[in-house]
């Protein structure tokens, strides 16, 4: 079976990617040209005075009709006006010739111009009657040249228009859905980084802690790589959790393994919080990964003694400060304060950090929650 190539994408078929109608009017089409050439045999014996011009214009035909709808869209106007003008060059001596008139006409409107089709429409009339005058065709081919003009016209201008917005429509969807994945994607990068950073820290700290005490305190080195274990795994079902984006936060449980975090390297941890919080789930997942992405920076950069986490809750007014006594000078940019800067817009939120050199640093998450969100967790 022979397969043809497909068409170029600067083309009719090939920008609406070769709509059955499309394909199928392009085939249809040429059917005519048998009826171009034999029906003057009917009314009168062979003769070249008809037939040479005739043979001409069906060459002239299919090289126009081909770059209608092979040919670059810019040329469709000049192949399409090429056929209407072959048509009334062959006319006078083949009145069959009006089917160039008529079809050059309905594929000008592929242009999708329509000051063009319907002027070349107007145009074609007054010059068919001019035809009458000085030819003697029949009357009606006028009335015959301007319906189809505007009838196959018009047809074929709703059609493209339809199915280029159709592709347009396809195409949007498809740049959503590719939006759509990358937010994804993105979302899940920022899921490990908080998540993994976190906790191989932890790892990493209290595998040192066991190694350091393996010698002098068997059961105490023995403790801490339970303990290793109990993060490691734990941490695995949270990273599946995340991939598939049906993991939830709780800022209660984060504040007991950021205790344990901190201590464990050293650092004091105080914290406020609220006896009832009455946070959507989302919220709270989200500010979940903020505290975790603050107290990693703290136990990995603070070089602080002591931390305060502080949560209040009043009314719609929900806020989080995160404060340490370290050597400040935390730039407002990188991949976790970006992580918590998206995090807390996400939910509608603000993010302050104030990091003064040498004097500690302080982040504070301010969160305006909606009043339907209050009262269905109350």
């Amino acid at each position: 079976m022979i397969r043809l190539p497909p068409p170029p994408r600067d083309s009719l078929l090939g920008s609406l990617h070769s709509p059955i109608y499309l394909r199928w009017q392009a085939g249809l089409q040429l059917g005519w040209l048998f009826a171009l050439v034999q029906a003057p045999l009917v009314v009168s014996a062979f003769s070249w005075r008809w037939f040479a011009p005739t043979l001409l214009s069906v060459v002239v035909y299919l090289a126009c009709y081909a770059g209608v709808f092979l040919g670059p869209l810019r040329r469709i106007p000049f192949n399409a006006l090429a056929i209407v003008a072959t048509g009334f060059a062959v006319w006078p001596v083949n009145g069959v010739a009006i089917g160039h008139v008529a079809i050059g006409l309905a594929l000008l409107a592929f242009a999708a111009r329509p000051r063009l089709w319907l002027g070349a429409t107007a145009a074609a009339t007054l010059l068919a009657c001019v035809w009458w005058a000085w030819f003697g065709i029949p009357a009606v081919h006028i009335l015959v040249v301007a319906l189809a003009g505007i009838a196959g016209g018009t047809s074929n201008y709703l059609y493209v228009r339809s199915v280029r917005r159709d592709l347009e429509l396809r195409l949007s969807q498809a740049e959503v859905r590719r939006l759509a994945t990358l937010a994804e994607r993105e979302r899940i990068g920022r899921d490990l980084h908080d998540l993994l950073g976190h906790t191989l820290s932890l790892i990493t700290l209290k595998s040192e802690l066991a190694k350091r005490l393996a010698l002098v305190d068997p059961a105490r080195a023995q403790q801490e790589m339970d303990e290793v274990e109990r993060v490691a795994r734990h941490t695995l079902g949270e990273v599946r959790s995340a991939v598939t984006g049906l993991r939830a936060g709780d800022l209660a449980s984060e504040l007991v393994s950021a205790r344990v975090m901190l201590e464990a390297s050293g650092i004091t941890l105080q914290t406020s919080l609220p006896e009832r919080l009455d946070l959507p789930e989302s919220v709270q997942a989200s500010l979940a990964l903020v505290l975790r992405e603050a107290v990693t920076n703290i136990h990995r950069h603070s070089q602080a003694s002591t931390a305060r986490v502080d949560i209040t809750r009043n009314g719609k007014d929900f806020s989080m400060r995160i404060s340490d006594n370290g050597r400040g000078g935390l730039a407002a940019h990188g991949n976790g304060v970006s992580g918590m800067r998206e995090r807390v817009r996400q939910i509608g939120g603000t993010l302050a950090i104030d990091s003064p050199a040498k004097q500690g640093t302080t982040l504070t998450v301010g969160v305006m929650l909606a009043p339907v969100l209050t009262e269905s967790a109350a």
